[in-house]
């Protein structure tokens, strides 16, 4: 018999008091026999109804957000030679009047936000969403997240859908995360994506939000980019930001708030092939995310049926800790003295918050954060 062991942050008295999840993790201790064949471990036959729903719940994002896009492509072009042609048609027309909405403040549905899927998806890890301090609904505020994480399972989760109550923890604020504003090239895949509040990842989309929407928004920028993504690898946290200042530039810009977030444990969520600073795979991923805009990890996780391989991501909990907000002063030309004083503030908070959430959030004391170039 093996189970795993989680570890219990003492941050969060409602899982020090959660009996329902003590309840269950017992009884998986008591009935799950794994099995292992040819170096794979299969998951049990006997496990929880709710469980299969947690799991089936993961999977469809991971499809949806790796495949959807390229799938509803492939339709739109394969209805063009069928006698449902006029839909794709209909929809280019659509696409080309409404193109700008992704970079101005998308379409929110928040009946998709509140959707029962996600909060399967919350509590097949579980992901838990933290808040250390109140936010102002009178202000704006610029949220940078950190780590990016192979596909940013926590910042999904947390500033896209309500699974985590970010509307119950911070009264009167608005959320939307910034993503690729290639997600918003797929024919109707958008439609879908702009419902959970998602906007295109660009200064144009960054200021309409601080700038048309009056106050009480909260703009969500995953800020190590893409590249960041390569650098994940668990017990590791590793932050891509000495060198990105644009964020900061824009907060001193607008007077936007800068909140620090991290999420423990986001790199453990996936394993990815080791990929050095000087190795051959590296210099080639680092080219195709120059060229291509997003980056192409060499990663794998667990399975539907199996806790050995596939593209689910490992059941391990993740802490997402919203900082105080750093309130910024409204410049409207700021110098580069103005941007690396404020830049330089931003580091500093963000490593104390590391510090004094770390352990409480399952990382061992000796863990550091490593902010890159």
């Amino acid at each position: 018999m093996h189970t795993r062991k989680h570890s219990r942050p003492r941050l969060l008295s409602c899982i020090e008091n959660n009996s329902k999840d003590r309840e269950l993790c017992v009884s998986l201790g008591r009935r799950e026999t794994r099995m292992k064949f040819l170096g794979v471990e299969f998951a049990p036959v006997n496990i929880p109804f709710e469980r299969r729903l947690q799991t089936l719940a993961v999977f469809q994002w991971v499809l949806s957000f790796l495949f959807l896009g390229f799938g509803c492509l492939l339709l739109s072009v394969y209805l063009l030679f069928t006698r449902f042609y006029f839909i794709s048609l209909a929809y280019l027309v659509w696409y080309l009047a409404d193109r700008k909405t992704s970079a101005r403040g998308s379409r929110r549905i928040l009946w998709v936000q509140r959707w029962k899927v996600w909060e399967y998806f919350r509590d097949y890890f579980p992901i838990h969403l933290v808040k250390t301090a109140q936010l102002d609904p009178k202000k704006n505020y610029i949220l940078s997240i950190h780590p990016h994480g192979v596909l940013s399972t926590s910042a999904f989760l947390n500033f896209a859908t309500q699974a985590t109550d970010f509307r119950g923890k911070f009264p009167g604020i608005e959320a939307n995360l910034m993503v690729l504003p290639g997600h918003f090239s797929f024919p109707f895949y958008r439609e879908y994506f702009m419902s959970t509040g998602a906007v295109e990842s660009n200064k144009e989309s960054m200021e309409w939000l601080l700038t048309h929407r009056g106050t009480g928004n909260a703009v969500c920028l995953i800020t190590g980019g893409a590249l960041e993504a390569l650098e994940a690898s668990p017990g590791k946290y590793v932050v891509k930001l000495k060198n990105r200042k644009g964020f900061v530039k824009m907060a001193l810009k607008y007077g936007a708030c800068l909140v620090p977030v991290l999420s423990f444990g986001e790199t453990d969520l996936y394993l990815q092939a080791s990929n050095p600073d000087n190795s051959l795979l590296k210099r080639v991923q680092v080219t195709c995310t120059k060229y291509m805009g997003f980056s192409p990890p060499l990663f794998h996780g667990r399975g539907i049926f199996n806790y050995t391989f596939g593209l689910l991501p490992f059941r391990k909990p993740v802490y997402t800790v919203v900082g105080s907000p750093i309130d910024v002063e409204k410049v409207d030309n700021p110098s580069q003295e103005d941007i690396n004083e404020l830049h330089t503030t931003y580091l500093d908070a963000l490593v104390e918050l590391f510090k004094q959430n770390k352990t409480k959030c399952g990382v061992d004391e000796s863990v550091d954060i490593h902010i890159v170039e």
